[in-house]
């Protein structure tokens, strides 16, 4: 009988996946790659009060960069989109 050499008990099998070789999908939930810029404008008093929405450009002025493009989305950026998000619909509804 043939002996198995020891390279084929060495290799990985055919279906391993190194999940290094795939990035996260992109979108807005924690972990994936930012689909676009993140801005809010900041308030011109001096505060550094965020004010307004969520926006994809430079408002101008003083504004705060929440994620770039490609950038991952933390649990801190979704806490602060959401944040935005519901001040805008509270906005809305009053």
């Amino acid at each position: 009988m043939a002996a198995r050499s020891n390279k084929q008990e060495e290799a990985a099998p055919a279906a391993t996946v190194r999940t290094q070789e795939y990035g996260a999908g992109t979108g807005w939930d924690v972990g994936q790659a930012a689909p676009e810029d993140a801005y809010r404008a900041l308030d011109a008093a001096g505060t550094g009060g965020p004010t307004g929405p969520v926006v994809h450009k430079h408002p101008g002025g003083y504004a705060r960069q929440i994620v770039a493009k490609g950038g991952l989305v933390t649990e801190g950026v979704k806490h602060e989109l959401d944040a935005a998000k519901a001040e805008a619909e509270q906005d809305g509804e009053a």
